[in-house]
């Protein structure tokens, strides 16, 4: 089942009544994880772009829709090689300041997976 995302403030996120202070995965199964930012800081220096490494961590088979929250101030991007991949895989990816993209996320139906991050 797909949790609801209630509300998003600078610095948290909250999913079905649990406040996350962190960057937050939704799985297919609808589990909420916290995001790796490592693979992409790794190779960029930032948590800002989202590298290939941390997209093959985030995408199931199976997922028809990812849908991104690129922070309170819209500063999250995807690589060209992130973008590539989810092209390869049929991914159909949404990229939305965090506020919209919860909403966004609500709306979704069918396989669908989030990434949102809570901070700029």
């Amino acid at each position: 089942m797909k949790p609801k995302i209630e509300s998003t403030v600078f610095g948290s996120i909250t999913i079905e009544g649990h406040i996350f202070d962190y960057d937050v995965i939704i799985k297919l199964n609808g589990k909420v994880k916290k995001r790796k930012k490592k693979l992409s800081k790794a190779i960029y220096g930032t948590s800002h772009t989202l590298s290939l490494d941390e997209a093959e961590y985030i995408f199931e088979h199976g997922t028809e829709r990812l849908i991104i929250g690129t922070g309170q101030y819209d500063m999250l991007k995807l690589s060209n090689q992130a973008n590539d991949y989810f092209n390869q895989e049929n991914c159909i990816v949404t990229l939305l300041p965090t506020v919209k993209a919860l909403k966004a996320w609500n709306a979704a139906e069918g396989k669908v997976i989030g990434l949102f991050h809570v901070t700029c």
